[in-house]
This record gives C-alpha cells, structure tokens and sequence, in this order.
C-alpha cells in the first residue's frame, strides 16, 4: 500500500474512534451530578426523512449528525494522538 493510503486509513480510524468513543463517554456521563455537560449536544440534519415514491421504486433520504461535548474532547485528542503516533507512516 501507498505511503499516503496507509495514513488515510490510520487517520479515518483515529477519528472514528475518537467519535465512538467521545459517544460513549456522553453516554455514560448522562445525568451524573458534575459530568453531565459532557452528554450535552445537539442534533443536525433531516430529522423526518425524505421519501420519493416512484410506484416501482422508493427512496428515502434522512441524514442527522448528533454532537456532544465529550465528543469534540475525544476527536480533538484522537487527532493529537494520531499526529504525535504517525509521523512515520
């Protein structure tokens, strides 16, 4: 694999997991006395999804993203990490 693949797919799961990861911390956090202003978000995109009915086809389009604070902690960290660990990819 190329040089530049490998650190695209190095960067892509960094960020992935820092998301997974900032989730499961809100998770956690929801209603703790002191640590649940990491669970607070807000949700954006198309709530109610979108249908096309063409009688032989349907479509539905519907995309929402959800953010939390503990979230934006975790993928600022992951791309920290992910800088210090892969200079060398």
């Amino acid at each position: 694999m190329g040089k530049n693949l490998k650190k695209t797919i190095a960067f892509i799961f960094f960020l992935l997991a820092g998301a997974v990861l900032g989730a499961f911390i809100s998770h956690i956090c929801d209603g703790k006395n002191g640590l649940d202003w990491l669970a607070w978000g807000k949700s954006v995109g198309i709530t109610s999804p979108v249908t096309l009915d063409l009688m032989i086809v349907t479509f539905t389009i519907g995309f929402v993203i959800n953010v939390t604070i503990a979230q934006i902690f975790t993928i600022a960290l992951s791309i920290f990490v992910f800088c210090k660990t892969c200079k060398n990819l």
